[in-house]
């Protein structure tokens, strides 16, 4: 059959709906709220040296935050204005000047004073630099220098010794796919990016249940579906333009569910500066709150699908979509039996959910129509994330909803083209257009005209590890190429992945700006090469969005503090490929943005249409409306599959808590704010279940101390509406009490879970025979309590 095309933004419901605001008083002056209008005060303030092209960026780019697809001030939801603060705050990453010299090169125990916060506001980097071993400060040195240095390590280098990472800071699709042909030419497929860190397991299970690794449906869906259905997402925190799609949503009809150990303020309430009505009195988001103990989310899943089989069993059709599928679906009786051989008591136990609560949803789901299952970190940071997403695909499928308006499966991107990474060919486990099966390589091969490496790559967290073998072990990681991220400040177990840095021979970190990484030694030299951002890309670039738009972000003109030796990554990544292997160079070289555009099209067939993007606006949606469209999947006999999971062993030892990262007034791991705009929560502040609290003994505000086997932690409690026995922590702050190693079954994402001990900080300073290595922080030394 053939796809139906997105057809473009709609209207919004003009008229009022009282029913919805959270408060009379206008403007929330009552409330913990964010205060937006100050907030974009103040970044205007920050930009002020470079206001119009600030302001071009706005109007003419892509947004380089998260993933919604906002072109301009437009996207392909709603018609009308669409900004938010987490886009302004990052703007400044590409208007700001140059580090000022005698910053820059002053001693690097000074620069090391600086937080990751701080050394952004220093600046971007200004030109390639180099220390070397034993040397005290950066010394600027030539671009031919600085690559003739890492391409005479890379000729030295077996390619399973060396790796590139890719973050996701503004990197375009032709960044991703240069980097993943120049890789691959250089003989490796140590290759990774941000996803892998956040939603590798959802493409992974995706592509088990219905064969596709992106998006079923568009946020046009959300709009008078009759079920919206959050799974551990803060969408409103993560990407705030998607408020407007809730708000407008919830005046069509929809209801809103969130699934969530933590009630979040933002998903709660939520004051929408772009639209008079909520900036004025707020905007109710969820319609009801699920609770779930941390790594609940399957025993929560099997709970709704026993009383589904309960409920057929007294009247056929009434919950499940037989037609669906016994035309679409396959693995039925398998998952039936699976979820009816699960004991009530270990459903209950599991989830931290009441049978009530989940009967209600339950039922809650069967009387919908219609629905979309929108999931974000909450459930692909654990070591069961892959059953996790397969469990909601399981739910989708018994519905039918997959392949139609309204309905849909939808991993909530949180950075801007993220998605793209995989698709160009970014990570150890893919290829521009598939993975490593054997037709889609043979094809790769014939489009590059080179042979790939026939050794499977690993994953960034391996290849970390992989820096701390022993000398002579093939997989000894001794030199890292890294395009943006900092890995202390994203990855478990920060105090080993610094030690791990350091003992890489040579890493190269190719950036906007500096941050606390790039200060750490190695045992030759660290190389700093100055990038482009988006908006500078020679021929422009391209991002996609969480729902396969392709969206073409043109060069933005006007910049008044231009770097002026920064290079377009895709460029850099040329210039190395003709350094080490000059010899086949022209297999992997391009003239021009246009010239990789039109590659990708032939290298990834989904993209075949990008290449005609060519100006501020254009888009292109690959695989239609809806991705399964008519329930007709892109597996091997065209049909969805079941996958029946095991609930996993979420038992914790008595006294323990299980923490749950979350963030804050930041953008992924770059903080903005040292309180939460939604909760006052301040960088060190646990939230914890007043119920859990009392019986601790612990007041509210009360100083406390979190630890484990990793590490520990000192901070404040924050009485709170979260799961009992669960903690609520900021990351990257809590990232010093998670185990390193520990990685999902499928994908082979770090898993973020880690049960502590919580004791009083009077009490633990007291007991002096433990021997756990204590960080202490300023704001606790300076509290009273």
């Amino acid at each position: 059959m053939g796809k139906t095309l997105h057809t473009g933004p709609i209207k919004k419901t003009k008229k009022w709906d009282p029913s919805l605001w959270v408060s009379k008083v206008p403007f929330g002056l009552t409330k913990v709220k964010p205060r937006h209008m100050t907030d974009t005060a103040k970044i205007a303030w920050k930009n002020k040296d470079n206001l119009f092209y600030a302001t071009n960026i706005i109007t003419q780019g892509v947004c380089d935050g998260c993933a919604l697809g906002v072109g301009g001030l437009q996207d392909q939801t709603l018609t009308g204005p669409h900004l938010c603060t987490t886009r302004l705050n990052v703007l400044r990453l590409n208007t700001a000047p140059p580090i000022k010299p005698e910053i820059l090169h002053s001693d690097i125990n000074e620069l090391k004073k600086y937080t990751s916060a701080e050394l952004r506001e220093l600046g971007r980097i200004p030109y390639p630099m180099i220390r070397k071993k034993g040397d005290d400060r950066f010394v600027r040195i030539s671009w031919d220098e600085a690559m003739d240095t890492i391409a005479s390590k890379m000729k030295e280098l077996d390619p399973k010794n060396f790796a590139f990472y890719l973050t996701s800071r503004g990197i375009t699709n032709e960044s991703y796919y240069v980097a993943a042909k120049v890789a691959r030419y250089l003989g490796t497929n140590n290759i990774d990016n941000a996803s892998r860190i956040c939603h590798s397991p959802s493409k992974t299970a995706m592509m088990r249940s219905v064969g596709v690794g992106a998006s079923t449906c568009n946020y046009k869906d959300w709009l008078g579906t009759d079920l919206l259905i959050f799974w551990g997402s803060v969408a409103a925190n993560s990407s705030p333009v998607s408020t407007k799609y809730m708000m407008e949503a919830k005046k069509r009809g929809t209801k809103i569910v969130v699934i969530n150990p933590y009630k979040e303020p933002a998903m709660e309430n939520y004051w929408v500066p772009s639209v008079p009505e909520s900036a004025l009195f707020g905007t109710k988001i969820a319609d009801k709150f699920y609770e779930v103990r941390i790594g609940g989310d399957i025993a929560f899943m099997h709970g709704i699908m026993k009383h589904w089989f309960e409920m057929e069993e007294k009247n056929p059709g009434s919950a499940i979509d037989h037609e669906f599928v016994k035309d679409h679906v396959n693995n039925f009786e398998d998952l039936k039996d699976k979820v009816q051989e699960q004991s009530w008591d270990h459903i209950l136990e599991s989830s931290g959910i009441s049978k009530d609560e989940i009967v209600e949803f339950a039922e809650m789901i069967a009387r919908s129509k219609n629905g979309v299952h929108v999931w974000a970190l909450g459930l692909t940071m654990h070591k069961h994330a892959t059953d996790n997403i397969s469990q909601v695909a399981n739910l989708a499928l018994l519905r039918g909803w997959l392949g139609r308006e309204h309905t849909g499966l939808m991993p909530l991107r949180g950075h801007s083209s993220v998605q793209g990474s995989g698709e160009m060919g970014a990570d150890p486990f893919s290829l521009p257009g598939g993975g490593w099966e054997h037709p889609n390589v043979d094809r790769i091969q014939n489009v590059w005209g080179f042979d790939l490496p026939d050794w499977p790559g690993d994953t960034v967290g391996v290849t970390i590890e992989n820096a701390m073998l022993p000398e002579g072990h093939e997989r000894k990681l001794k030199m890292y190429y890294m395009s943006g991220g900092n890995f202390l400040e994203t990855m478990p177990d920060p105090a080993f992945v610094e030690k791990a840095l350091a003992n890489l021979e040579i890493r190269v970190h190719q950036d906007i700006i500096l941050n606390t990484s790039t200060l750490v030694e190695a045992k030759e030299a660290v190389i700093v090469l100055p990038a482009k951002t988006r908006f500078e890309q020679d021929g422009g670039g391209l991002s996609t969005s969480t729902e396969r738009m392709v969206y073409y972000s043109p060069p933005i003109k006007g910049n008044r503090n231009p770097i002026r030796e920064a290079r377009s990554e895709w460029k850099i990544y040329l210039d190395l490929a003709k350094r080490v292997k000059p010899e086949q160079y022209d297999l992997v070289h391009f003239n021009s943005g246009q010239e990789i555009r039109e590659e990708i099209a032939k290298g990834n067939p989904n993209y075949d249409g990008v290449q005609y993007l060519r100006k501020s606006g254009d888009v292109y949606q690959y695989g239609g409306a809806w991705l399964c469209e008519g329930g007709i999947c892109p597996t091997d006999d065209g049909r969805a599959r079941l996958i029946s999971v095991d609930i996993p062993d979420n038992k914790k030892k008595p006294g323990k808590f299980t923490l749950l990262m979350r963030r804050g007034k930041q953008f992924n791991s770059m903080v903005y704010g040292d309180h939460d705009a939604f909760n006052a929560m301040g960088r060190y502040d646990v939230l914890i279940n007043e119920k859990d609290a009392k019986r601790e003994g612990i007041i509210d505000g009360e100083a406390i101390v979190l630890y484990n086997d990793n590490g520990t932690f000192q901070g404040f409690a924050k009485y709170a509406d979260i799961a009992v026995g669960d903690l609520g922590m900021q990351f990257p702050e809590g990232n010093q009490l998670v185990s390193k190693g520990i990685y999902e079954s499928f994908a082979k994402m770090p898993d973020y879970v880690a049960d502590v001990t919580m004791e009083k900080a009077e009490r633990f300073t007291a007991n002096k025979d433990r021997q756990y290595y204590e960080k202490p922080i300023p704001e606790l030394e300076d509290n009273p309590n």
